[in-house]
Order: structure tokens, then sequence, then C-alpha cells
């Protein structure tokens, strides 16, 4: 167990991208850790859903670490493809793990798909837990359409080619529009009360 004069929490995951981007989102006294920071195992992602992934990753993350813990799932669901990639977002084009290799697969699979019928969106599920038990949950929602090529060079993952109403892509966003429009940022800030009472932090926060 991590002891700190500070409020801290455990971020459940092993992205940078994610990490920067929930940096923002909190006071800059709290300090955030990362499964890098610590010997962690989360379960495998077995659920069906987003948030049946983010319970359950918060839930272990939160009883080994044995202190405050938010975990999410996210990825992206495309009308097209039934849905996928899904909760399979990350793992698309198969192992190892690479953002390109599941931008190129995806752009490859939708090539055929006319601009109307490429609609798509972002789906995030956030979950906050303590000694095991789910506190608070959230869930984020931004739709798009699937561009025809990447652009942008912000963001990671399915970020440049997903192509917001206004004709730009998420990477193409500043990490400051991004952080207040995205799936995750979304989500998060829907979660920001509850996360700031467990953190034992009697202030509202604006996101900037």
């Amino acid at each position: 167990m991590i002891h700190v004069s500070r409020p801290a929490l455990l971020l459940a995951t092993t992205n940078p991208g994610k990490r920067r981007e929930f940096s923002k989102l909190v006071p800059a006294d709290v300090v955030i850790h990362t499964l890098d920071d610590l010997d962690i195992t989360l379960p495998p992602e077995v659920g069906v859903t987003f948030a049946e992934n983010a319970d359950a990753k918060a839930i272990a993350a939160s009883q080994q670490a044995g202190m405050l813990a938010l975990a999410d799932d996210s990825g992206l669901e495309v009308a097209a493809l039934g849905g996928a990639p899904g909760i399979r977002s990350a793992r698309y084009a198969g192992e190892p793990l690479s953002d390109q290799r599941n931008r190129d697969a995806l752009l490859d699979a939708m090539r055929d798909v006319p601009e109307p019928d490429r609609t798509a969106r972002f789906v995030c599920a956030v979950a906050l837990a303590r000694d095991g038990v789910i506190l608070a949950r959230s869930e984020g929602v931004v739709d798009g359409v699937i561009a025809t090529e990447p652009a942008g060079e912000h963001g990671f993952g399915y970020d440049p080619i997903f192509r917001l109403s206004d004709g730009r892509t998420m990477a193409q966003l500043s990490p400051a529009e991004k952080n207040r429009i995205s799936h995750r940022a979304l989500a998060y800030q829907s979660l920001l009360p509850a996360l700031l009472n467990a953190l034992g932090i009697n202030t509202t926060l604006g996101v900037s």
C-alpha cells in the first residue's frame, strides 16, 4: 500500500495518453499512480460491455493497491461493422498491440463503405472503486464518422480517423479541446463530483 499525505488514486492503465488526459481534469495536488508504478495484474477483459470491463478492472485494482482506483474501458463502435471493433478496439488487428495496425485494419474494412454509412461513435465507461466496492460509474459518448484517411497529429488510438461534425478528426483537436468533448473526458467529468468526494476534496472543479 502507498501512503502519501496528498490525495491519491490509482488510474488503472498503462496508457500514457490516458494519464496525460486525466491529469488535466483533476486538481494539480492529486497524486496519480498508474499500473506502471505498482505491481498489479488486471483481470482479462471478458465482459461483454465496456461497463463490465471497467467495473472488473476498478475492483481488482482497488483491492490489490489498497487505494482508490479509477478504471475505464473504451473503444470505437462502427455501425457498418455491426458495432465492431467495440470492446476489442485495442486488439482489433491482433497482437502485438498497435494503434497504427488497428487504424489500417479498420480503414481496410471500411474501404468500400460509402460516406452516409460510415457513422461511428466513441464510447467510454468509467468505474470508481475502493476496497473492491464500486463507488460510482459513468459513461461518455461522442458521435462521428470514419474518415477515408488519417489526419491530425494529436491524440492516440483511432483519433486520426474519427471525424467529428465540424469536419476535423479527433487528432486535429488541441489537447484542451479534446479534454472538453472527448468520450473519455465526458465520462470523467460526469464522475468528477463522486471522485472528488472520495478523495476528500470538497470543491467543485471546472475543467480547463
